[in-house]
C-alpha cells in the first residue's frame, strides 16, 4: 500500500452502495483513489466524493485491475460472477449479498463479534444478513459472559431493505390510502418478495414475510438469521428461531430478542455487559420513557438495546429491544468497518 488503497464500490447508485460510499468519506481506512461501479444504464453519472465528481463506469471483469478492496451491494448474481474476477486481480471482496454467507470457505463477520475470522479470508469477505448483525452485536457480550443457550427473536424491518423502489412504493401508498383510495386498490409490485406471486400493500400496514418462504414454511430471511447467527458465534448446538415481519417503517430495524443464558445472570448485569460492549449504546430507563427507536437511528452507525428485563416465568430467560440503522451497522458500514479491520490486521492482499 502506498500512500492508501483503491476502493471499489460495486453497486454505487443502490441504496446500500450510496451509503458505501458516505461511510467511505468517513473511514479511517487510508485511501488514495475510490472506483464507482455500476450497470451500464448508470455508466457515465457522477457521485461526489470527499466534494469531488466520481465519474461512474460500466461494471466489467477488468474493472478491478488495480484495486485493493471491493465494497459489493448490486445482488447475489453480480456478486457470483464478479466476486471471483476482482479476486483473480488482487482485489479482497467484501460482498453484502446473501451468496457468500453459508459457503464454509468464506468468512462471515461482524468486526465486534468475530473479526479473527478474517485471518482465514481467500479473498472473500461475506457481510451478514441486516437482522442478523444488530442481534450479533448486542448478544455476543451476554453469551461470552454467561453462555447462551436459546435465541427466539421476532423482527420489525424496514422497507429500505428491499430498497429504493420498496421506499417509493411506501410513499406512494401512504399517500394513496390518505387520499382515500382504498387498501385493496393500493398498487403493490414490490413487498413482501419481488420474485413471489402475490404482492401486498405495506403501507399501514404488517407483513410476517420477508423473502419466499422455504423449508418448514420459514422464509429465506428466517432461515438467514438461523444459520448465519451459528456461524458467526461458531456454535451449531445454538437454539435459535426467528419471525421476520416488514412494517412500514422507512429506515432501521428493531428486534424483540428473547434468550436463554446458560449461567445465572440478572437484568442489571446485562445492562452493564451492554454499557461497555463495543459498538452498543444503552437506552434504557422506563421511568423516563427511554428506549430504542427506529426514527432515533437513522443515520448512525451504533446498535440501540433497551427494554431488558427477566422473564416472568423462566429464571435464565431475559427479553431484549435491539434497534440499528439497517443500511448503516446492517450493511453499509459494516461492510466498511470490515475493510478498516482488515487494514488493521494486515490482511488486505495487495
Amino acid at each position: 500500500m502506498e500512500n492508501g488503497y483503491h476502493v471499489a464500490v460495486v453497486g454505487a447508485t443502490g441504496a446500500v452502495g450510496t451509503k458505501m460510499i458516505q461511510m467511505l468519506e468517513q473511514t479511517t481506512l487510508p485511501i488514495k483513489k475510490v472506483k464507482l461501479l455500476a450497470s451500464k444504464r448508470s455508466a457515465g453519472k457522477q457521485l461526489s466524493f470527499k466534494g469531488q465528481l466520481v465519474t461512474i463506469e460500466e461494471l466489467v471483469a477488468d474493472s478491478f485491475e488495480g484495486v485493493d478492496i471491493a465494497l459489493f451491494s448490486a445482488g447475489g448474481s453480480i456478486s457470483k460472477t464478479f466476486a471471483p474476477e476482482a479476486v483473480k486481480r488482487g482485489a479482497v471482496v467484501v460482498d453484502n449479498t446473501s451468496h457468500f454467507r453459508m459457503n464454509p470457505e468464506v468468512p462471515l463477520v461482524v468486526p465486534e463479534v468475530n473479526k479473527e475470522a478474517l485471518k482465514a479470508h481467500k479473498g472473500i469477505i461475506a457481510n451478514p444478513n441486516c437482522s442478523t448483525i444488530q442481534m450479533m452485536v448486542a448478544l455476543e457480550p451476554i453469551r461470552q459472559a454467561v453462555g447462551l443457550d436459546r435465541i427466539l427473536v421476532s423482527t420489525y424491518q424496514a422497507v429500505s431493505g428491499a430498497g429504493a423502489s420498496a421506499i417509493e412504493e411506501l410513499q406512494t401508498q401512504a399517500k394513496d390510502y390518505l387520499s382515500g383510495k382504498p387498501a385493496d386498490e393500493l398498487k403493490a409490485e414490490i413487498l413482501p418478495a419481488g420474485g413471489d406471486k402475490k404482492h401486498y400493500p405495506i403501507a399501514f400496514n404488517a407483513l410476517p414475510q420477508i423473502d419466499v418462504f422455504g423449508e418448514q414454511d420459514y422464509t429465506n430471511e428466517e432461515w438467514k438469521m438461523i444459520h448465519e447467527t451459528k456461524k458467526i458465534m461458531s456454535d451449531d448446538s445454538l437454539k435459535v428461531v426467528a419471525t421476520c415481519v416488514r412494517i412500514p417503517v422507512v429506515m432501521g430495524h428493531s428486534e424483540s430478542v428473547y434468550i436463554e443464558t446458560k449461567d445465572a445472570t440478572t437484568a442489571d448485569a446485562l445492562k452493564e455487559l451492554m454499557k461497555k460492549a463495543p459498538g452498543v449504546v444503552l437506552q434504557d430507563d422506563p421511568s423516563q420513557q427511554i428506549y430504542p427507536q427506529a426514527l432515533t437511528s437513522m443515520g448512525k452507525k451504533e446498535t440501540f438495546v433497551g427494554r431488558i428485563r427477566q422473564d416472568i416465568d423462566v429464571e435464565n430467560g431475559f427479553h431484549l429491544w435491539i434497534v440499528s440503522d439497517n443500511l448503516l451497522k446492517g450493511a453499509a458500514w459494516n461492510s466498511v468497518q470490515i475493510a478498516e479491520t482488515l487494514h488493521e490486521m494486515n490482511l488486505v492482499r495487495v
